[in-house]
C-alpha cells in the first residue's frame, strides 16, 4: 500500500541531503517504532525492509531498538531453564 506524506519542498531537499532515500528512511523510521511499541516482530520488520533476520538484528540494534523484556519474562524464562535441566 503507498502511503504519501506531504512535506514543504525546501524540507524534503534538506532531508534527502543529509539521509538520501527519503522513501527508505521514512518506511525504516515506521519499521523501527513499529517494532519498539511491539506492533511489530522482527520477522515483520525483515519482510517490509527486505532483510535476512541477521540484517535485521544489526538493524534494529544500531537504531537501538530493543524489545521489551520485563523481570517477569526473565522470572519466566530462569523457571523454564530450570525444568529442563532438572529432567
Amino acid at each position: 500500500m503507498p502511503i504519501t506524506i506531504e512535506l514543504p519542498e525546501e524540507i524534503e531537499q534538506q532531508l534527502e541531503t543529509a539521509w538520501g532515500n527519503l522513501s527508505r528512511r521514512a518506511l525504516e523510521a515506521l519499521a523501527v517504532e513499529g517494532y519498539r511499541s511491539g506492533d511489530l516482530s522482527a520477522g515483520q520488520v525483515a519482510e517490509m525492509l527486505k532483510l535476512s533476520v541477521w540484517e535485521t538484528e544489526k538493524f534494529l540494534k544500531e537504531r537501538e531498538a530493543y524489545l521489551y523484556y520485563s523481570p517477569e519474562d526473565l522470572r519466566q524464562d530462569i523457571e523454564t531453564q530450570e525444568q529442563a535441566l532438572s529432567r
